[in-house]
């Protein structure tokens, strides 16, 4: 992977790229866009021109000179190895499943390819940034670089727990000339306004359906239109998102969150409830799952949004168009607006690892429409 093949914002990586040659790449940034649109890619980019032992540079059509990276020099490659990011947070974790249980607690997922690059990601089960990483990220932030001329620090989401954002505004305040410190965030905010501002925002915007459409159709040639037509939609322009798209396990989602919907809607059928409710068990697999599920009800209550504001032209699940305007004719706006809110507190309590299946037993009793 290199800039050329990064799809998507071209205006903002040469803005960024041109700072790297200029060496006035701020030392807080925060990456902002939707979940798919490449801010994990683009970061470890960044991060080898910046400490690629090559520096070349080319000159864009502006005029100005842009950072690229060798790909091939020492500080390039292993760099490049973080790009698996969840395979090496699977690893992570599995390797702390091995540890005594007085040693599990203490330790927190870290990713680290090269001595002056460090990777935080969410911390399962709660999949929140804590303050044993970030005090991690303190401690090796004050220690010169180890191989390179400068330290790179990545933080993959903007999901914090309170006392680990505010230690993360110490080293915001004053950091150390040689670190930079790159903030990923699908939803700014999330963030306390006092470290947005403290870093410099950068915005990846969405691709048009039909520019995400043409990828697919480069990408999944077997795929009918219609195929390609949702999934456009469904990545709301994150390009890395639709050419990763598990189709089969969104539709599998989407079906048990229509249980869920016609439930509250129609005749309650409450075995055909529980018994999909019940498949949500505890585990990695069953916190996967319970995402998709929320993710599939979260995208199904904007499109019946979008039917009564009369933008049926925006609405994502276009398969079922039909359904989703009959069932904007059956509810208020007011029950939408409360299910997006029990939505939300059921996202909140799958951190706290409450007991799935009664969760969302719960949330589909709030729903019912009386």
């Amino acid at each position: 992977m290199d800039f050329a093949s990064f799809i998507g914002n071209a205006p903002a990586v040469d803005q960024l790229r041109s700072a790297i040659a200029a060496g006035r790449l701020p030392h807080s940034m925060i990456l902002s866009g939707p979940k798919g649109a490449g801010k994990y890619t683009l970061a470890i980019l960044l991060t080898q021109a910046l400490l690629c032992q090559n520096q070349p540079r080319e000159t864009l059509a502006n005029g100005q000179e842009a950072a690229l990276a060798c790909g091939t020099c020492a500080n390039c490659t292993r760099i490049a190895a973080a790009m698996p990011l969840d395979t090496l947070v699977d690893e992570a974790v599995a390797a702390r499943e091995e540890l005594r249980e007085t040693d599990k607690k203490e330790t927190r997922v870290l990713i680290q390819t090269h001595p002056d690059v460090l990777i935080i990601p969410p911390d399962p089960p709660q999949l929140m940034i804590k303050v044993g990483q970030i005090r991690t990220l303190i401690h090796s932030a004050y220690r010169a670089p180890g191989e390179a001329k400068r330290k790179v620090f990545i933080l993959t989401a903007s999901s914090f727990m309170k006392e680990a954002a505010n230690s993360l505004l110490k080293v915001l305040e004053e950091p150390p000339a040689y670190a930079h410190l790159i903030l990923l965030a699908d939803n700014p905010g999330e963030l306390l306004p006092t470290i947005r501002s403290r870093c410099a925002m950068v915005r990846l915007g969405a691709l048009p359906p039909h520019e995400i459409e043409g990828l697919l159709a480069a990408e999944h040639p077997d795929w009918k239109p219609a195929q390609r037509q949702l999934v456009a939609r469904l990545a709301q322009g994150a390009a890395g998102r639709a050419l990763n798209f598990d189709l089969g396990a969104f539709t599998a989602a989407r079906q048990d969150a229509l249980v869920v919907l016609r439930n509250a809607v129609g005749d309650p059928d409450h075995t055909a409830l529980f018994k999909m409710t019940e498949t949500y068990r505890a585990g990695a697999e069953g916190q996967q799952k319970t995402q998709d599920l929320l993710g599939a009800l979260s995208s199904l209550l904007e499109d019946l949004l979008l039917l009564q504001a009369g933008t049926p032209e925006m609405i994502r699940n276009v398969d079922l168009i039909a359904e989703l305007e009959r069932t904007a004719t059956a509810v208020p706006f007011e029950w939408i607006e409360a299910a997006s809110r029990a939505l939300d507190q059921v996202q909140s309590g799958m951190r706290r690892n409450l007991l799935r299946s009664l969760s969302l037993d719960a949330f589909a009793g709030q729903l019912v429409v009386r």
